[in-house]
């Protein structure tokens, strides 16, 4: 049964879905959860979007024919600054559902999730966990949360045919960017497509830049967080610089300031241009603009000044995590369910629900075979441990304006070193608003 806490709103493709979910239960080792005894019902609560309740709905469907004595009865709430309310209020007042889903990471953090939340260190689905993703759910080396759904990757898109019809090599520095990019041109296409006709999409070059920043200063999310480091100094400023420069060589496609994602992606994948920054979450968007031609579009991580530094920059799961007010009974079925989702076989039960968009984050769960190139194309970062979290999952700082400057930079009305600077301004605000030291 699915309980709306509230209308969903129009959900657009950057935004993470974050969820909340209650559940309360026994499992089979003689408890009330298994196959005898009496019911337990659960409640599970996410966010009312599609990529959130679709699995969800499958997971519960799954789970409770494995478990006839478990009930979970699944509760939607809102999205963004809403459901974050909504999470924090009902851990503070004892209230929260028996186990909910929700962001990994600096937001987590922020759960005071040793005195709120139920840890998992003794769940066996916790040795699957990969590394980079344990330590987004952790607080001094206890895990807290399972992963729920696949990571996506911020980095290039590109279509595979123009690279083979100019024989280009995926590049693995920026210079090389740079002269694939001329080459393109030289072809007469749109060497790098923008959509700034949704704003947010301006900020890739920005944000898909993070492994590379991290990979020469590794510590910096945590310098960033106590405004010991700034944007507009190196290597962080080279985002912004990113932006200039294509703007400044002519390769963004005519309508760059007006078109949106959708068409964008799909100039991409019809060979009308040979890279598109982006999210690999969009790629989705193909089956139903592009069926025929989403295996024609690859990805490729934001290529760094140094080749030794080029990496992906990831955004990961969300996660489910059972909230202290679970006890008994429930907190045995909760566990159970939650160990479910964190299962190779919840992850392919999640997958026919609901295409992955990149990895998951758990030894052992595998994506499917029919999934597009470009999802499959994260894979070996994965795989190599070449990859960085998204700066957002390591720290609460980010400017509310960012998009906006992005797109002056990216327009040519502002310079990169001017547009780092206002950003740095912005944080500020936002970072003395959370209370933080050092600002």
């Amino acid at each position: 049964m699915v309980r709306s806490w509230k209308t969903a709103g129009v959900v657009v493709a950057f935004a993470l879905a974050m969820g909340v979910a209650a559940c309360g239960g026994d499992d089979d080792d003689g408890g009330s959860g298994g196959g005898g005894g009496e019911k337990v019902e659960l409640s599970f609560l996410v966010a009312n979007s599609e990529q959130a309740v679709k699995p969800a709905e499958a997971l519960i469907a799954a789970f409770e024919k494995q478990n006839p004595n478990i009930d979970i009865d699944l509760e939607t709430g809102p999205q963004g600054s809403e459901l974050d309310n909504l999470v924090k209020t009902r851990l503070a007042t004892g209230e929260m559902n028996d186990v909910f889903v929700y962001l990994a990471g600096a937001l987590f953090q922020a759960l005071k999730p040793e005195s709120q939340l139920q840890p998992a260190n003794d769940e066996p689905w916790v040795a699957n966990l990969d590394e980079t993703y344990a330590k987004t759910v952790s607080v001094n080396d206890q895990v807290y949360g399972a992963p729920f759904g696949s990571a996506f990757g911020g980095g290039i898109l590109y279509n595979k045919k123009v690279y083979e019809k100019l024989g280009l090599e995926i590049p693995t520095t920026w210079d090389e960017f740079m002269a694939n990019n001329a080459k393109a041109k030289a072809a007469g296409l749109d060497a790098v497509i923008q959509s700034y006709g949704e704003t947010w999409t301006s900020q890739l070059f920005v944000l898909a830049d993070y492994h590379n920043v991290a990979a020469q200063v590794p510590d910096w999310d945590k310098k960033y967080t106590a405004n010991q480091v700034k944007y507009s100094q190196e290597p962080a400023i080279e985002g912004f610089r990113h932006l200039e420069e294509v703007h400044k060589a002519g390769y963004q496609n005519k309508n760059f300031a007006s078109v949106k994602f959708p068409p964008a992606l799909s100039m991409l994948a019809r060979g009308k241009g040979a890279h598109y920054p982006a999210l690999t979450i969009i790629v989705p968007n193909l089956e139903t603009s592009d069926p025929d031609k989403i295996d024609d579009v690859g990805f490729f991580a934001q290529p760094a000044k140094d080749a030794a530094d080029t990496g992906l920059t990831l955004w990961l799961p969300l996660a489910a995590y059972i909230p202290k007010s679970t006890e008994g009974a429930k907190l045995d079925a909760a566990r159970k369910f939650v160990a479910f989702i964190a299962s190779p076989e919840g992850c392919e039960v999640q997958s026919k629900a609901y295409a992955p968009t990149g990895p998951y984050m758990l030894e052992g769960c595998e994506l499917p075979d029919d999934v597009p190139a470009a999802v499959k194309d994260l894979q070996p970062y994965v795989d190599d441990g070449n990859v960085t979290p998204a700066l957002e999952f390591l720290s609460p700082v980010k400017g509310p304006a960012l998009e906006q400057i992005t797109v002056e930079v990216g327009s040519g009305l502002r310079s990169a070193e001017d547009g780092a600077k206002l950003y740095d301004e912005d944080v500020k605000k936002q970072a003395q608003q959370l209370g933080l030291e050092g600002w």
